[in-house]
């Protein structure tokens, strides 16, 4: 069974009845050096939200990469996991090459584009499906399947992945599109759509399309059925 299988599976099985939210907020990393990590995470052009000092020698840092809406936290007397072991933290990216030329510029080692391969060699760090890393994009460009990887000096491990385009389902409530490549894609399959829907409705124009254009691609994020 493919991996797109197994996630289109899980997100049907999962959109039951709607519970209270649950925004996910908060990733700890631990460093061994705050001041470091401080300028590192900095120096990647991500927003400073905090820097608390208190007793005990108690320190917590909070920085939010662009467009995020969960941050990461560091600091002393905040984790008792070991510097360097937080590994697999992804970040979504419309664009793969772009991503990896803004950090080059800003002096930071990142990998070069990479994607899942055949060979069951695993766990290729940071444990990808198990399998060793095929060098570059995917070679379709797949949603999903494009992958580089950084870490912070103390070796925290951080994954580029590029997803153009949503698996249906993946948003429960809110429709929301991250880059204008996804949004237009969006919009591309939903003009597509509507062109055989006119075509059955006799082939005039329909105006009300925008109504039509709006619930098809709302009903695609959550999974739910598509006007016809």
């Amino acid at each position: 069974m493919s991996n797109t299988q197994v996630q289109g599976e899980t997100a049907s099985k999962t959109s039951g009845g709607r519970t209270a939210d649950m925004k996910l907020e908060i990733v700890v990393i631990p460093v061994s050096d705050v001041d470091r990590a401080k300028r590192f995470y900095g120096d990647l052009g991500w927003r400073l939200d905090a820097d608390f000092a208190g007793d005990n020698d108690y320190r917590v840092i909070q920085f939010t990469p662009p467009g995020s809406g969960a941050s990461v936290i560091f600091g002393r007397q905040v984790t008792a996991a070991a510097p360097g072991s937080a590994q697999g933290l992804y970040l979504i990216v419309s664009d793969i090459e772009a991503a990896r030329s803004d950090l080059i510029a800003r002096g930071v080692t990142v990998s070069e584009a990479f994607h899942p391969g055949d060979t069951n060699a695993g766990p290729d760090e940071p444990y990808l499906f198990g399998t060793l890393r095929a060098r570059g994009p995917h070679p379709e460009r797949g949603s999903y399947r494009s992958y580089a990887s950084f870490s912070d000096p103390d070796g925290n491990g951080w994954l580029f992945q590029e997803i153009t385009t949503r698996l249906p389902g993946r948003v429960e409530a809110d429709t929301t599109f991250t880059s204008t490549a996804e949004l237009a894609s969006a919009l591309r399959r939903a003009a597509a759509a509507h062109g055989e829907h006119e075509k059955r409705t006799g082939g005039e124009r329909d105006e009300n399309w925008p109504d039509w254009y709006a619930e098809y691609m709302i009903n695609e994020q959550a999974g739910k059925p598509l006007p016809s």
